[in-house]
């Protein structure tokens, strides 16, 4: 299993970004994906989900409204598309998946919103 991501950068307050999750090595189309986001000396918390046909989303209230999460089965890729964003969203993203053969995750990608 492997998990990629991309995207990150830094942004001002209020801006977007589209993060991108590459997957390979499982069956991506039959399996829920997640993102995360990490702060340094924090636990990781789960951002949005999504199932696996992408009929089916799901937020932390923290970014409901702001961040949307989508799937490309054909590309085998997921997105968090993040608009309005703040301060406080400054993390470490990453996304993962709960497969048979344990729970995997991804580097991450770096965003930091500041002025």
């Amino acid at each position: 299993v492997q998990l990629v991501e991309s995207g990150g950068g830094s942004v001002q307050p209020g801006g977007s970004l589209r993060l991108v999750c590459a997957a390979s090595g499982f069956t991506f189309d039959i399996y829920p994906m997640r993102w995360y986001r990490q702060e340094p000396g924090k636990e990781r918390e789960q951002v949005a989900f999504i199932d696996s046909a992408g009929n089916y989303t799901n937020y932390a209230e923290f970014v409901s409204g702001r961040f949307t999460i989508s799937r490309d089965n054909a590309k085998n890729t997921v997105y968090l598309q993040m608009n309005s964003l703040k301060f406080e969203d400054t993390a470490l993203y990453t996304c993962g998946v709960f497969e048979p053969r344990g729970n995997y995750w991804g580097p991450g990608t770096q965003v930091t919103v500041s002025s």
